[in-house]
């Protein structure tokens, strides 16, 4: 694997870092900078080497060929990366950290070349460009004429194979310049690397999120690697429908039925054995809490009532199995974790993961990684991804992304 301490005779080199600076933003300002802060080492170890530095990343989308030009304008006013410019400043004291508003051609290359060693530029957002996503070789050709070298350290972009990202890095390696992973994708591929391996046992995964169809891909691999899978959130009740027990006016993906039989049939697959449900979601009348306990025959939710939480019994059921696990993957809160009166269920996951000390536990990214922050238990697994999609489909695909294949 080439990693970024492999990489040699930078001073005064001219290094391109594809950086994950995709940060949530209110207005202009920056909500949460972890994944600036996740950047740093990567980042400082090329300035200490001498090189210039030359930060690239998207932000947000752009809905090329779908809206007119005054709204293409509006989208580019509000995922501006120009926001991220003083955040990054703050974390680099001392160092001269400058931005160039254009994405390409000559008024890029100057900026690129006004750089001294130790500096670092912030590129207005790939996404800007309409050939990023299409990972258009001339834009890639033109991006990669700039450097002498490449560092790949956007994990939660590493599943894409756009220009920044995957273009870039293809043109250099022809070219036989030096290419790695940064320090933060090395971590991520060496600790995802123990749930796409799947050799230590118990190996469990706890699966939630919305949809079934989202997670097959995923779903199928972890069934050749796991002992046991604990289903939770809204893709339960496709579940429950396939097997027979009442949804109430919880949401199903009809078409999955099928491929949630055949999940369950694997002996495999648990499902909650009750769940807190409620008239509403955001103004409820009536919270309850319901049997959906399908060796029990349960009937399930009753008409008018919609899932929201996994209840005590489920609580106490995943956690035992928690508490036995050698390896953990979660990926997807259990329940709607933003609302206080179903939150309960995902904070109990969390804790019952982070109490067996004796587990590697892995949280794939995404809202399972937010719902652990935001109660207190992120410091508390072996990993949390920086990718939610990327983590995924690293799984899926036993180890292979393209941003990683394409740095060898």
């Amino acid at each position: 694997m080439n990693t970024i301490d492999k990489l040699h005779d930078l001073k005064g080199k001219k290094v391109l870092v594809r950086v994950d600076f995709n940060v949530p933003l209110k207005g202009s300002e920056v909500r949460d900078d972890n994944r600036v802060v996740q950047a740093l080492p990567t980042i400082k170890k090329l300035l200490s080497e001498g090189a210039r530095v030359v930060l690239m990343s998207h932000l947000g989308k752009i809905k090329w060929g779908k809206v007119d030009d005054a709204e293409i304008a509006k989208e580019k006013e509000k995922n501006n990366m120009e926001y991220v410019l003083p955040v990054l400043e703050k974390h680099l004291p001392g160092v001269k950290v400058t931005f160039s508003p254009e994405t390409r051609g000559e008024k890029l290359t100057e900026h690129i070349n006004a750089l001294h060693d130790g500096e670092v530029l912030l590129v207005q957002n790939t996404r800007y460009e309409k050939g990023e996503s299409k990972n258009d070789p001339e834009l890639a050709k033109d991006w990669a004429s700039n450097f002498d070298a490449f560092v790949m350290d956007a994990f939660g972009s590493a599943h894409r194979a756009h220009a920044s990202t995957y273009g870039v890095p293809e043109v250099l390696k022809e070219e036989g310049k030096q290419v790695a992973l940064g320090y933060l994708m090395e971590k991520e591929v060496q600790n995802l690397g123990a749930c796409v391996k799947g050799d230590v046992h118990p190996y469990v995964a706890i699966l939630g999120g919305f949809k079934v169809s989202d997670k097959i891909k995923v779903i199928d691999s972890l069934l050749r690697k796991c002992d046991k899978i604990l289903i939770g959130g809204a893709m339960a009740y496709t579940f429950y429908k396939a097997l027979g027990v009442g949804i109430g006016t919880s949401p199903c993906e009809d078409d999955q039925l099928d491929y949630a039989r055949k999940c369950y049939a694997s002996g495999k697959v648990l499902l909650p054995v009750d769940g807190v449900c409620a008239d509403s979601i955001d103004n409820p009348t009536k919270i309850t809490t319901v049997e959906t306990d399908i060796e029990k025959h349960s009937p399930g939710i009753p008409e008018g009532l919609e899932g929201l939480d996994i209840g005590p019994r489920t609580v106490a059921l995943y956690s035992d199995i928690i508490r036995k696990a050698k390896l953990i993957f979660w990926n997807g809160p259990v329940g709607v974790f933003e609302k206080e009166e179903f939150q309960k269920g995902t904070i109990e996951i969390c804790k019952a993961i982070t109490l067996n000390t004796d587990a590697f536990s892995v949280i794939g990214g995404g809202d399972s990684a937010a719902a652990a922050k935001e109660f207190g238990y992120a410091d508390k697994f072996s990993h949390v991804s920086t990718g939610g999609g990327a983590s995924l489909e690293m799984i899926e695909n036993d180890g292979h992304l393209p941003g990683i294949d394409i740095i060898g």
